[in-house]
């Protein structure tokens, strides 16, 4: 069921079944003219059956409503050719968009690419593919947003703000007036962000640390995630947050500290708070997951000028530069 959780802006919570993140917070803004959604949730009837339910006891009509995706990630997206159908007009940043229609068409090109540069044993397969056969089915039109853009909404005007780090192109939409923030994943009470490599020529961490930083300036009093519950000090969150990434910086350098390693070396040393004895347990996906997150660190120690990237046995490896 969906509640207010603050004049005309209400919380339809989105279950999403076998997933550590347990539920999304889609919201639904009221207006006379043209509601407002953000996220979806996972293209699963599971997850469109509570979407759909919230939408119809809103009372809002599709073929007049708006919906914001903050990033591309599946658990976000899922549902947008759905709603797009039913006549919603979609938005999303522009570089997400780019690459959401990219994951969409050829999932294994952009997995296979990210295993081989986490050097990891296994490639992906058909299984790892179906774990995520849970994005948009089909081609959406989408109307792409960036920094500056401004959307109305009811009583509310919502800037965009650009906020790349969890994603390329991940954006916030902030409202100056009455303090409000919606950070999609960039600001998570109970649990962190997941930073992970996208691109040699992107620092991810450094990306999002800079992008909290500059969230830090903004005066909200109300952050509405799209995970957990809602934030009412952005500020204190924040500085958990980097306390976090600096502490798995130097945790990674400490494992550098007796030589180089691979990504999954340095994944597999690292501490995760996972159900699994050791990394030989962790499944394949999962693997990829934590390989990616290192890589970002290891990555961000490259781009300081602290670590180094280096070919041996045909492999990527990283190494201290002043050990």
């Amino acid at each position: 069921m969906i509640r207010e959780v603050y004049p005309q802006i209400y919380l339809n919570e989105v279950p999403l079944p076998k997933n550590p993140l347990k539920a999304l917070n889609s919201y639904i803004i009221l207006s006379e003219d043209r509601p407002l959604i953000f996220d979806t949730g996972f293209n699963k009837e599971e997850c469109k059956k509570a979407l759909m339910e919230g939408i119809a006891a809103s009372g809002i009509d599709l073929k007049r409503t708006d919906l914001v995706l903050t990033h591309m990630h599946i658990d976000h997206s899922g549902l947008a050719d759905y709603l797009w159908k039913q006549g919603c007009k979609v938005y999303i940043g522009k570089k997400d968009g780019t690459l959401l229609n990219n994951f969409r068409t050829s999932p294994e090109l952009v997995l296979n690419h990210l295993s081989e540069g986490l050097n990891l044993k296994q490639g992906i397969g058909i299984k790892e593919i179906e774990a995520f056969d849970i994005a948009p089915k089909e081609p959406f039109e989408y109307t792409p947003l960036q920094e500056g853009d401004c959307l109305e909404v009811g009583p509310y005007q919502f800037e965009v703000i650009d906020i790349p780090g969890h994603s390329p192109g991940h954006i916030g939409l902030y409202e100056r007036k009455h303090k409000l923030f919606f950070g999609g994943d960039h600001i998570l009470n109970e649990i962190t962000p997941n930073i992970t490599f996208w691109h040699y020529k992107i620092d991810s961490l450094g990306n999002f640390i800079e992008s909290l930083n500059k969230i830090r300036q903004f005066d909200i009093d109300w952050v509405f995630p799209a995970h957990r519950s809602l934030i009412r000090n952005h500020r204190q969150r924040i500085d958990e947050l980097i306390a976090h990434h600096q502490e798995r910086l130097e945790e990674i350098t400490g494992i550098l500290c007796d030589g180089k390693k691979t990504v999954m070396e340095t994944a597999a040393r690292m501490r995760w708070d996972l159900n699994y004895k050791s990394w030989n347990d962790f499944p394949l996906t999962q693997k990829w997951f934590a390989s990616g997150e290192a890589m970002a660190h290891l990555e961000h120690l490259v781009y300081k000028g602290e670590a180094q990237r280096v070919s041996f046995d045909g492999k990527h490896n990283y190494e201290l530069v002043n050990p």
